[in-house]
């Protein structure tokens, strides 16, 4: 390593050795950025796919660290986006089944309306209602922790949590928030989530303009080599390239303001890609995403980072580079930072309940091999699911397979039932189409990586064999859904104290002429305040009901 190459790492550590609060060896704090974006694999022309053209990505990674390992924890958004929200696997705390509710945005706690049948049905056959995760009463959206610690948080917009979106969890999630609304002094947490590249734009973008052509790009092998097809890939290649241009805007923004000069940007995808057997894959396909990561001063700018990264990672490394430890419950590691743990060995996935589709699989990742059990073999890979199949390129497959005209690797996904066990090789089988679970070359592989997961399902107690309905009950006694109690006021020599008898309630306050507006405030220790100043407060639990407001003068 050369001298600047020192320089720059003792430079950066330096930056990064001090309190979330006081940030005293920094001239200003740290800001942080995420992008995030839907449905979208390592596809980008920074991970060497040479059809597509997204050079404000390339510019993220040139200036950043790129990440070729990094996975989400479950194919699908709202399992995926619970376990980044909380730092925690979904089949741990019964959230691993997609999706419970209406939960993709924001709501106030009087919008919020719950369905008692929406046509799902649990594998034991019982009808599944709309209802939110009840988590245990140590979790916290992991965004508590920085605003208790001076931080300004706004979402624009994305929740999609499994639970309504606490109004703890953000000082801004109403949509349309902007970095620029922070207080100014106060270091910043911004979200800014692109839809641009999700499942739903192959149809509803079908009449934007085809920035990729059709011929120019690579059929995987695992789909029959047909026009519409190939027109079904340019479409989400020509999203890409869409979305490309809108984070080329917010990066021109975020010079022009000097955010870039002290922010950390983080760039990833939910969970893989947006086709058939990829959403929703348990595999390399479904859980392998872009993860870019760009340090103010230059630090790593242009590395290649190869360790086994989750998404499950970036709250508690977002806490760890501000200088907050990450809560020891977490099952997320940070991967930078002052609390920098070991890197992972294996990533570990599930698949379950996909909206009106039950299925079971889990599976093993190791950077080279992938391994998935099939806790229902009895059911097909590829199984209907009248949401994806608004895809044209989706439905014709299917209903090709359903006459029998695919072949050979074409036909491979559309097996009817599935082995007990998957066991790919990622290097000379990219496309995960050559099962290798019965070739004796491989059999130690095969025992380790099944090892591996049986240890993960026991330690975890996985949730999955447990029927959703049961799940429920748990969370909700009786489909009651449970309600956190009324905030306590106390005030004594102009100091405002705040308790709630609901064990792992977050409360939340509002005093004087910002009562009745739609921001609250945090409240993470007693708060001075001004003799006679009128106060109201509420508080909340993930998965409750939130407590009425309470007022005192």
């Amino acid at each position: 390593m050369n001298l600047l190459k020192i320089f720059k790492r003792l430079t950066f550590c330096l930056i990064f050795v001090v309190s979330a609060k006081a940030q005293q060896l920094s001239e200003k704090p740290l800001n942080v950025v995420w992008i995030s974006c839907e449905d979208m694999g390592p596809v980008l022309s920074a991970y060497g796919n040479k059809v597509v053209n997204t050079p404000n990505i390339d510019r993220l990674a040139n200036e950043g660290v790129k990440y070729t390992n990094a996975y989400a924890t479950v194919g699908v958004c709202a399992p995926s986006r619970f376990s980044i929200i909380t730092g925690m696997y979904p089949a741990r705390l019964g959230a691993h089944n997609m999706r419970t509710g209406d939960h993709n945005n924001f709501k106030w706690p009087e919008q919020i309306k719950f369905r008692k049948d929406k046509g799902v049905l649990d594998k034991s056959g019982i009808n599944i209602p709309d209802y939110e995760v009840v988590t245990p009463a140590y979790v916290k959206p992991f965004p508590e922790y920085l605003r208790a610690n001076g931080y300004y948080c706004v979402n624009d917009n994305k929740c999609d949590y499994q639970f309504n979106a606490p109004f703890t969890t953000w000082d801004d999630v109403y949509g349309g928030g902007s970095y620029k609304d922070a207080p100014e002094g106060r270091p910043f947490f911004y979200v800014k989530n692109y839809y641009t590249t999700h499942e739903s734009r192959i149809w509803l973008r079908k009449n934007k303009p085809m920035t990729v052509l059709p011929e120019n790009v690579v059929v995987p092998d695992y789909y029959a080599d047909l026009p519409i097809v190939r027109e079904g890939i340019a479409r989400k290649y020509s999203n890409i390239e869409a979305l490309d241009k809108e984070i080329g805007q917010l990066l021109d923004q975020l010079e022009k303001d000097g955010v870039l000069d002290h922010s950390v940007v983080f760039f990833w995808s939910d969970h893989g890609g947006n086709l058939l057997r990829q959403k929703r894959a348990v595999g390399e396909s479904g859980l392998h995403v872009p993860l870019l990561v760009r340090y103010p001063n230059g630090f790593r700018a242009g590395e290649t980072d190869t360790r086994m990264v989750s998404l499950m990672d970036l709250g508690p490394t977002v806490l760890s580079l501000v200088g907050i430890e990450p809560p020891k419950y977490m099952d997320g590691k940070a991967f930078a930072g002052s609390y920098q743990q070991a890197a992972r060995r294996y990533i570990f996935g599930s698949a379950d309940r996909f909206d009106e589709c039950t299925d079971m699989q889990r599976s093993v990742l190791d950077g080279r091999y992938v391994y998935i059990k099939n806790f229902m073999p009895e059911l097909p890979l590829i199984y209907r699911n009248k949401y994806r199949e608004q895809i044209p390129m989706n439905k014709r497959l299917i209903e090709l397979n359903i006459a029998g005209k695919l072949h050979g690797d074409a036909a491979y996904i559309f097996m009817p039932k599935k082995p007990i066990e998957e066991l790919y090789d990622l290097e000379t089988d990219p496309y995960e189409v050559n099962n290798l679970a019965n070739n004796p070359v491989y059999s130690e592989k095969l025992q380790e990586l099944r090892s591996q997961l049986s240890q993960w399902q026991i330690q975890i107690k996985d949730r999955g064999f447990t029927p959703e309905s049961e799940i429920i009950n748990e969370f909700w006694p009786d489909m009651k859904q449970p309600i956190t109690a009324d905030v306590e006021i106390e005030k004594h020599n102009n100091i405002m104290t705040l308790s709630c008898k609901t064990e792992g309630a977050s409360m939340a306050y509002q005093l004087g002429s910002a009562i009745g507006f739609n921001y609250w405030q945090l409240y993470s220790e007693p708060v001075p305040i001004q003799s006679n100043e009128k106060i109201s407060a509420r508080a909340i639990r993930i998965g409750y009901k939130a407590s009425n407001i309470t007022t005192s003068n």
